[in-house]
């Protein structure tokens, strides 16, 4: 087992695949969710690199961090070198491990470079127009074959792991069985070695389109409108304040003593 006072490694991650332990991931943006993640035991968080900064690190604690390197169209990173700079930028900060979606060139040379690598297989997002859009993957067995060839693929230029999004369970199954690398499942069934999701559809705070993988367990929502609220009932308080007089008070304005007043308002009169 890791031990939760110590940060892990690849090698532990591998392991808990090879045990066969459930892996919890969550998606974070903010200093509370990290240190929230770390403070429940969540093993791995992924933070895209526009949120990863030290203070970033230190919230998350002993979470094992993927940090995320958008790439082309979402970001400024194109070529290996681009790349490379990057995860050795955030690796020096504490990365553990990076997404990349980018061309398998690209990929194999971070695994050239030893840089743990995650990769995306199934819906991808940033490429879903070649798969029909926003929708499930690997429903027909020639899908189903895709995604596994697509796999191999990476297993062979040493990618450390891959997203495993929205396809079928049992074909998350004999994929996640059948690979050494770690899947980090999101809408594939129980059988993938990570259960990752959102910590805003988590909190119950989407914005936007809510997946049907995702699953809520509280309503920030309503707490962040209930908030909200006050903002603006506080911020009219303050305005009533300042248009009769009740702020400022003494206990709010620095003093001067009746000499001193005295001895500037004679400089100023001179």
């Amino acid at each position: 087992m890791v031990h939760r006072n110590t940060r892990p490694t690849v090698a532990d991650m591998r392991a808990m695949k090879a045990r066969g332990q459930k892996i919890t991931m969550l998606y974070v943006t903010t200093l509370e969710e990290a240190a929230a993640a770390d403070a429940a035991g969540i093993h791995m968080l992924s933070i895209e690199e526009r949120f990863f900064s030290p203070e970033m690190r230190e919230a998350a604690g002993r979470c094992f961090v993927q940090v995320g390197l958008p790439y082309g169209p979402f970001g400024d990173l194109v070529t290996s070198e681009d790349y490379l700079r990057a995860a050795f930028h955030f690796t020096r900060i504490g990365g553990d491990c990076f997404y990349c979606a980018a061309s398998l060139d690209i990929q194999k040379a971070l695994c050239d470079n030893a840089v743990p690598v995650v990769a995306h297989v199934g819906l991808i997002p940033s490429q879903c127009t070649w798969t029909g859009g926003f929708r499930a993957v690997g429903k027909t067995a020639e899908s189903a074959k895709a995604v596994w060839d697509h796999v191999k693929r990476l297993e062979t230029i040493g990618c450390f792991g891959a997203e495993l999004e929205v396809v079928p369970d049992r074909v998350a199954e004999l994929i996640t069985r059948s690979t050494p690398m770690i899947m980090l499942g999101m809408g594939a069934g129980p059988h993938a070695d990570a259960q990752y999701l959102f910590a805003e559809d988590v909190l119950g705070h989407t914005a936007g389109h809510k997946p049907r993988h995702a699953k809520t367990y509280r309503n920030f929502a309503a707490e962040y409108a209930r908030l909200q609220t006050e903002r603006i009932a506080a911020f009219k308080e303050f305005i009533a304040d300042v248009n009769s007089g009740a702020y400022p008070r003494p206990e709010h304005v620095v003093p001067i003593s009746n000499e001193e007043l005295e001895r500037f308002r004679a400089a100023i009169e001179r």
